[in-house]
């Protein structure tokens, strides 16, 4: 009961303050990237416009809300949400100078129904679709993947004729819904007929005395009507991060900005936490972390990209991906194959991970090579001794895996958690 109010008096200061001051909004949604996207996007506005975006993983029917309202989430601390409840309703009469110009908001998508709240507190003016897959997250909830995409494209269907669909060109099953929208449409990708379109893509490595060839980050092209912009994106890694800087170039065209300011706006970007961050591992080796979560299609670029990665040794430490119900074996499977075809050392953590190891086991990487835990407590110990100078470390699993705890044990600045991994805010330690 306590929750259907709060939930009903945010929705109703939400759609008040967006009647009042009538921000622009740019929605995003997808099953894989929307935070990186969000933050690109974020980054690459903000050079020309008064913009804010969500907080943490504010995408959800109380998170929307929170940040149209920029207020924080009070737990539950009733007296708190009163007084925001108040400063909420004393800021409809300031004036509209004071609130963002424009509104960058994540839209979650769990269950059926849930795009239809949030589109009824603020439809988007500018909607960007990041990924889906072929299996997307969250698919046990639905009947089947057509019903995770059938909630996702409602966002493209609120748009007016003036609104703009920033589609991936690259990713089918968000390109086949492009005729499902009235508004424009603009596409990015790597793929030749993208119109955002990201060219000469490579890995910069750089030479350490004791390492040897170590990443250095992401430098590419931007190639949009025959205008070609270089960028260089420092500790920025895979196609992932790629993906989420040509969908910002792209909102950023519809909003005139030029290229080379989105260029300037993207090669100061720092890769948000638990999202191919570059870290420093114990024994000189290095982490790549991208524990913020997983689902099939976020794992299958994160291996991607380490393949690519230059490193002494390949480790892969990966965690289960939750909420994929009939089809869980199938995608851990894939993983598996995926896997073996060039890690060095395997280390999965969960009952569903399993499914990783065995297929990786049957695909040729031997037994000697592969390392099961139930739990990631269990396999923090171990770790330690696994670990070898040059090695570069993958880590990865979903939310509910809490992964983020495998790399505090072997990064090499534990004391510098709460500053570079997710989930560190002290509700997650209860």
């Amino acid at each position: 009961m306590a929750k259907y109010i709060l939930q009903t008096l945010l929705a109703i200061l939400a759609k008040l303050t967006i009647w009042r001051f009538n921000p622009k909004v740019i929605g995003i949604t997808g099953s894989v990237g929307k935070t990186s996207t969000r933050e690109t996007v974020f980054a690459v506005l903000k050079t020309k416009y008064r913009v804010r975006q969500a907080e943490k993983n504010y995408n959800n029917e109380i998170g929307l809300p929170l940040t149209i309202l920029n207020i924080p989430h009070y737990g539950k601390n009733f007296l708190a949400w009163g007084w925001g409840f108040v400063l909420s309703a004393f800021s409809l009469i300031k004036s509209k100078n004071s609130y963002p110009e424009i509104l960058i908001l994540e839209y979650g998508v769990d269950k059926p129904g849930d795009m239809d709240f949030l589109l009824n507190l603020a439809k988007p003016d500018i909607a960007v679709i990041t990924a889906i897959g072929e299996t997307p997250m969250h698919v046990e909830n639905f009947k089947d993947p057509e019903g995770v995409i059938s909630e996702k494209v409602k966002l493209i269907k609120c748009l007016g004729e003036d609104g703009y669909a920033i589609l991936n060109h690259d990713d089918y099953v968000v390109y086949d819904i492009k005729n499902r929208t009235k508004g424009k449409v603009l596409t990015y990708g790597f793929e030749e007929n993208a119109e955002v379109k990201a060219i000469n893509y490579i890995l910069k490595t750089t030479l350490d005395e004791t390492l040897g060839e170590m990443p250095e980050g992401a430098s590419f092209k931007i190639n949009f009507k025959n205008k070609i912009i270089p960028v260089r994106m420092h500790g920025v890694l895979g196609k992932s991060n790629i993906y989420a800087a040509l969908a910002a170039a792209a909102v950023g065209t519809v909003l005139d900005i030029n290229l080379i300011k989105v260029s300037e706006a993207l090669a100061d970007l720092t890769p948000p936490a638990g999202r191919l961050r570059l870290l420093m591992g114990i024994k000189n080796s290095l982490i790549l972390d991208d524990t913020y979560n997983a689902g099939p299609e976020s794992t299958r670029l994160a291996l991607e990209t380490l393949k690519d990665a230059p490193g002494k040794r390949k480790i892969v430490i990966l965690g289960d991906m939750l909420e994929l119900g009939k089809y869980t074996e199938a995608a851990h499977r894939s993983i598996g194959d995926q896997a073996a075809e060039f890690a060095d050392i395997l280390v999965t953590v969960g009952v569903r991970a399993k499914f990783i190891s065995d297929e990786a086991n049957l695909k040729g990487l031997d037994k000697s090579q592969i390392f099961i835990f139930d739990s990631t407590d269990s396999a923090r110990g171990f770790l330690d001794q696994l670990i070898k100078e040059g090695d570069l470390i993958l880590v990865k699993g979903s939310q509910g895996m809490r992964m983020e705890k495998i790399v505090e044990e072997i990064m090499l600045n534990p004391e510098r958690a709460k500053e570079l991994l997710v989930r560190q805010e002290e509700y997650w330690f209860h």
